[in-house]
C-alpha cells in the first residue's frame, strides 16, 4: 500500500497531526467546558439572589398590598438576562406558586422534591440535578435561595437548560478542526517538496547503481549538499572509482596473465619441438633445455601465486607456527640473489641487533614474504644502488626493512601497492615476470599472523618496505 517514500512520510504525518489535534481539541474542549459549566453555575447562583432581593419582603415593615400573579411573574423574570435561564417561586411546603413570565413551561402546583426543597431552605447549594424527579428538563442547572415574605418563607428557584451545550465549544471545536485542515493541506504541500529533494538524489543514485552494474564503470552521481544524501553520493562515487580502479587492474592483471602464460608456453613448445624433429643442433640441445626448465619453473611460480592467492581468499591457507632464525634466513634469501645481485653490481648491506634472533610465526609463509619484497628490491634497484636489509627488536616486535635505491614508487601509486592485480612497472621493462600478486599475498599472510607491511618511497630515489613478525617466547621474556 505504502510503497513510496511520499506516501509513508505522508501517512506517518498525517497520523501524528490528527493524533496530536485529537488530543488538544479533547484538552482544549475539556477546559472549555469546565470553566462554562462554572461560569454557569456562578451566573445562576447570582440570578437566584438578584431574584429573592426583588422578592424579599421585611414582615416588620409598613402596610403591604398583595401582589397580582402577573406581578410576580414579572418580578421573577427582571432580573434574568439569558433566553435560557428561568425562575419559579415555592412556600415552604415546595409547591410551586409562580413561574416567571418567560418560563419555558407552567409548573405552578407542582411540588420541588422534598430533599431538594430541604437544602434550598437551608441555603445549601443544589448544582447540576437531573431532573428534579421529572419537574424539570434533563441535565438542568439549579439554584436556589432562600426567602421570606409576608405570607410565609419560602424559596426561589432558577435553573438553566441547555448546561451541556456551549456556543463557545462548538466554536473550538469547529476552529480545530480547520486548523487542523490547514495543517494537513501545509503538511502536505511540505512533504512533497521535501520527498522530491530526498528521494530525488536517492533515485539519481539508484540509476547510476543500475549503469555501474551493467558495466558502465564511468557513471558518476553529483555530491551535492552535505547533509546525508550528499555523503551518499560521495561513497558512491568512492566506491565506483575503487571497483573501476580495481577492474582496470584486473583487466591489466588477466592481460598480463595471459601474457605470462603464453610466452613461456611458446617458447618451451618450440624449443622442444626443435630439438625433437632436429632444427636445433645437438650441441646446443643443453642450453635450449636449460631455458625450457627456467620458463617451467616461471610457469610453476606463476600457478603457484594463483594457488595461493586463491586459498588465502577462501580462508582454507593453514598457517603452522615455530620458532625460526629470522636474521638467518633473511641472509639466506640475500645469498639466492646472488647471481641478480652481481650483474647489478648492487652495493649490499645486512644489519641486525644481534646476530640470531628467533621469531615465533609461520616459517614458510614469511619466507614468502621475505622473498618477495627482496626480489622487488633487486628487481627495481638501479644499476650500482644500494640494497640494504635490516632486522631489529622495536616496541616488543621484530622489524624487517628491506630499502633499496631505485626508481621507488610513485606519489600516486603507493595506496594500492599491496591491492590485488597491482602492478608498478606497467611497461615490463624491468619486472617481466610478475603479475601484481606478491605484495597483495604478502599483506594477506601478515593480517593472517596478525602483523603489518608498511612501504615508504621517494619517487626516483629509493623503496623501503618493513614488516614485523612476533619473537619467540624466549625472546619476548627477555625482553619483558
Amino acid at each position: 500500500m505504502f510503497r513510496t517514500v511520499f506516501s509513508k512520510l505522508t501517512a506517518v504525518f498525517i497520523l501524528i497531526i490528527v493524533a496530536g489535534f485529537t488530543i488538544l481539541a479533547f484538552l482544549i474542549t475539556s477546559i472549555a467546558a469546565k470553566y462554562s459549566f462554572s461560569a454557569k453555575e456562578e451566573a445562576v447562583a447570582d440570578i437566584a439572589s438578584s431574584v429573592s432581593r426583588f422578592l424579599y419582603v421585611d414582615r416588620k415593615g409598613p402596610e403591604q398590598e398583595a401582589r397580582s400573579e402577573e406581578e410576580m411573574r414579572a418580578l421573577l423574570a427582571m432580573p434574568i438576562n439569558d433566553e435560557d435561564v428561568f425562575a419559579f417561586l415555592t412556600d415552604e411546603t415546595g409547591r410551586i406558586l409562580y413561574c416567571d413570565e418567560n418560563s419555558a413551561a407552567d409548573y405552578t402546583g407542582r411540588f420541588v422534591p422534598e430533599e431538594i426543597l430541604r437544602r434550598a431552605l437551608a441555603g445549601e447549594k443544589i448544582g447540576e440535578v437531573t431532573d428534579l424527579d421529572g419537574l424539570l428538563p434533563q441535565d438542568s442547572l439549579v439554584a436556589a435561595q432562600k426567602i421570606s415574605s409576608a405570607s410565609g418563607d419560602g424559596a426561589v428557584f432558577v435553573y438553566s437548560l441547555n448546561v451541556s451545550e456551549s456556543g463557545l465549544l462548538t466554536s473550538l471545536v469547529r476552529t480545530i478542526v480547520l486548523s487542523t485542515l490547514w495543517v494537513l493541506i501545509a503538511v502536505l504541500i511540505a512533504i512533497f517538496f521535501v520527498s522530491e529533494r530526498t528521494v530525488g538524489p536517492i533515485k539519481t543514485i539508484s540509476r547510476a547503481a543500475k549503469q555501474f552494474a551493467a558495466g558502465d564503470m564511468d557513471v558518476r552521481v553529483p555530491a551535492a549538499g552535505r547533509d546525508e544524501i550528499g555523503e551518499l553520493a560521495a561513497a558512491f562515487n568512492s566506491m565506483a572509482d575503487s571497483l573501476s580502479g580495481l577492474e582496470k587492474m584486473r583487466r591489466t592483471f588477466l592481460g598480463n596473465l595471459s601474457h605470462d602464460l603464453r610466452t613461456p608456453m611458446t617458447t618451451i613448445s618450440g624449443f622442444v619441438d626443435g630439438i625433437l624433429d632436429g632444427t636445433i643442433p645437438k650441441e646446443k640441445e643443453e642450453h635450449y633445455l636449460q631455458i625450457v626448465s627456467s620458463e617451467t619453473k616461471r610457469l610453476s611460480r606463476l600457478v603457484s601465486a594463483l594457488l595461493d592467492l586463491s586459498r588465502l581468499q577462501a580462508g582454507e591457507r593453514k598457517f603452522t607456527f615455530s620458532d625460526f632464525d629470522i636474521c638467518e634466513m633473511a641472509r639466506e634469501i640475500i645469498i639466492s640473489f646472488e647471481q641478480q645481485i652481481e650483474s647489478k653490481r648492487l652495493d649490499v648491506e645486512f644489519f641486525s641487533d644481534q646476530s640470531s634472533m628467533k621469531a615465533y610465526a609461520d616459517k614458510d609463509a614469511i619466507h614468502q614474504v621475505l622473498y618477495n619484497v627482496c626480489d622487488n628490491a633487486v628487481k627495481f634497484s638501479d644499476e650500482g644502488g644500494k640494497l640494504c636489509v635490516r632486522v631489529f627488536m622495536r616496541d616488543k616486535k621484530i622489524h624487517v626493512s628491506v630499502y633499496n635505491e631505485g626508481v621507488g614508487i610513485p606519489p600516486e601509486d603507493l595506496p594500492f601497492v599491496f591491492d590485488r592485480f597491482y602492478k608498478g612497472d606497467k611497461s615490463r621493462s624491468l619486472d617481466k615476470t610478475g603479475v601484481g600478486l606478491g605484495m597483495f599475498i604478502s599483506r594477506s599472510v601478515m593480517e593472517a599472523h596478525g602483523e603489518t607491511i608498511t612501504v615508504k618511497s621517494e619517487y626516483g630515489k629509493f623503496c623501503e618496505f618493513e614488516f614485523t613478525v612476533r619473537p619467540a617466547k624466549d625472546a619476548r621474556k627477555k625482553n619483558v
